[in-house]
């Protein structure tokens, strides 16, 4: 099977593998690379230009990314069959991004309230960013433990949440495989998905289903769910737009 995948397809996967495992072995060493190489929220001090790219490469265990590429290599490598290398891979990329700019649409945004509120209660917003920004988890641990007890103000949450928000990184080539779905979905929505590996559902109704899931789950908000949804959604809304365009402008396709 792996000698029959084509190259984009190919090249995608083993980058996902040796990016997982360099995560492993550098881990063991005390280093984070998914903190370093996960997208932050373009306003969080953590944030870097190059995470853009790195972060849809990057896994947060081995179930994330047994799941992304087994998904990624079914539909996927048709896609680049039908396609071609060239177009799959302005796709793929294009899904990618997609995928980090709805991600940041709602978490910018809140980063940005969170911050003006703190600043308006005088926390030294440029001492906190700059440990924030540092890679020193003892430091970043004391400076939330300082200002957690800081009651009196009465905004210890919003703190709390602008901690949070800052230094959790998005990692996964999860969008990007969203949208490989919304496309397999309108270009086949009669083809049939077994779930479960039993289960006869058709592409439309699983893909439809899902995002439908990822839609309720991304605005209820729920504690403990840091599964970046709107990333999901990203990437889907960019695979169909993109499907859905080259559609109708290619007149040479069959499908």
């Amino acid at each position: 099977m792996f000698a029959n995948l084509p190259q984009v397809t190919k090249n995608i996967l083993i980058l996902n593998i040796m990016f997982f495992v360099a995560t492993l072995i550098l881990e063991s060493q005390g280093i984070d690379l998914i903190s370093q190489l996960g997208t932050h929220y373009v306003n969080s001090p953590r944030f870097e230009p190059f995470q853009v790219v790195t972060h849809f490469f990057m896994h947060a265990g081995f179930f994330h990314i047994l799941m992304n590429m087994w998904l990624f290599l079914m539909l996927g490598a048709y896609l680049e069959n039908l396609w071609g290398a060239k177009r799959f891979f302005i796709f793929y990329l294009a899904c990618a991004f997609g995928s980090f700019a709805l991600h940041n649409a709602i978490g910018v945004y809140q980063i940005h309230e969170l911050r003006a509120q703190l600043t308006a209660s005088n926390f030294p917003m440029n001492e906190i960013d700059s440990i924030i920004k540092s890679t020193d988890r003892k430091a970043l641990i004391d400076i939330l433990e300082e200002y957690m007890k800081m009651n009196k103000l009465g905004i210890t949450n919003e703190f709390n949440s602008y901690f949070s928000l800052c230094i959790t990184p998005m990692v996964g080539a999860s969008g990007a495989i969203f949208g490989v779905l919304s496309a397999f979905a309108i270009l086949f929505p009669n083809t049939e998905f077994r779930l479960y590996f039993a289960i006869p559902i058709k592409a439309k109704y699983f893909v439809g289903a899902y995002l439908l899931l990822e839609i309720y789950q991304a605005f209820e908000n729920k504690a403990g769910d840091s599964t970046a949804h709107l990333a999901h959604i990203g990437g889907a809304i960019v695979g169909a737009i993109l499907v859905l365009i080259w559609r109708k402008t290619d007149r040479s396709n069959f499908y």
